[in-house]
């Protein structure tokens, strides 16, 4: 069984049409992050790179004060609080969707009040008070991702075993959670959390397998760019030469069902969302005709 896409998440000031896929630009505002040295730590340039992937088609921006890649060191509160909070008074003038990357509750609070949209948490609202925060806003947009352990050990151990599963029970239990708030479905997503905890080969197991991952009953929010895995089966080292392989797993991930695909590199995204979009259109005119032809 598939689930056909959504037609619209709800997120804070937004009812993001899902209709066709979305694509959501990474924005680090970290000194740290793996994917881009820290080339937009700074809210003047985290701004200015906000508004070029707006030119390049981005549909939502996703904004992050703490890097989560394996091994990253926690960031204190005050100190997030100092990198995102300037970029988002900001960035809520563009008028789009906008995301804030973040499992500190007091963030949550904090730039839903200045007016972000969704809260994307890699910890899935696990940690304390972090389910209240969003709960207590009316409308904001939440996505759920699955990690196994945490940044700082996920890829020392990471989990054995069927990873499809284990996602889905994962999935099951905190949005149960969640909607015993009384957070209405419509502003969930789901991440499978791509990276996080799990091995190369799982991490394509998700892939492979991304359609049973709608059996969940939410859109899909795939995180493939840039990712270690793909530099494992490419042989591709720096991350920021990942560009290639990067497009070419969001695409497959459009193609199985993703309703979001986070990315750094937006045009080149976009424009292969693009070429396969007027494949599927073609696609279904012709499987319009050939159905017209076989009435009598």
């Amino acid at each position: 069984m598939t689930m056909a896409r959504a037609v619209a998440w709800r997120a804070g000031r937004f009812a993001i049409d899902l209709a066709q896929p979305r694509v959501m630009g990474i924005v680090n505002v970290t000194p740290d992050s793996f994917s881009d040295g820290g080339a937009h730590a700074s809210a003047e340039a985290a701004l200015r790179h906000c508004e070029q992937l707006l030119k390049e088609g981005a549909d939502i921006l996703d904004i992050g004060g703490e890097s989560t890649r394996p091994g990253s060191p926690a960031v204190p509160l005050d100190v997030e609080l100092a990198r995102v909070l300037p970029v988002v008074r900001e960035a809520v003038k563009l008028n789009v969707p906008l995301s804030i990357d973040t499992y500190k509750p007091e963030v949550m609070r904090a730039v839903l009040e200045l007016g972000a949209d969704i809260v994307n948490d890699v910890w899935a609202l696990r940690q304390p008070g972090a389910r209240e925060a969003v709960a207590a806003h009316p409308s904001c947009g939440v996505c759920l991702m699955h990690m196994h352990r945490d940044p700082q050990t996920m890829q020392t151990a990471p989990m054995q075993g069927d990873v499809v599963p284990e996602v889905l029970s994962f999935w099951a239990e905190q949005v149960a959670q969640l909607r015993a708030l009384k957070v209405d479905p419509s502003r969930i997503t789901l991440d499978p959390g791509i990276g996080f905890g799990k091995t190369a080969a799982q991490n394509f197991a998700l892939l492979a397998r991304q359609r049973k991952l709608l059996e969940a009953g939410y859109p899909l929010l795939l995180g493939w760019s840039r990712k270690s895995s793909i530099g494992t089966v490419t042989g591709i080292p720096a991350a920021a030469e990942r560009l290639v392989p990067s497009v070419t797993a969001a695409v497959l991930a459009v193609d199985r069902g993703a309703a979001i695909v986070r990315v750094h590199d937006v045009r080149d995204t976009v424009a292969a969302i693009a070429v396969w979009r007027a494949m599927k259109a073609e696609e279904t005119h012709s499987q319009l005709t050939r159905q017209q032809e076989q009435v009598p």
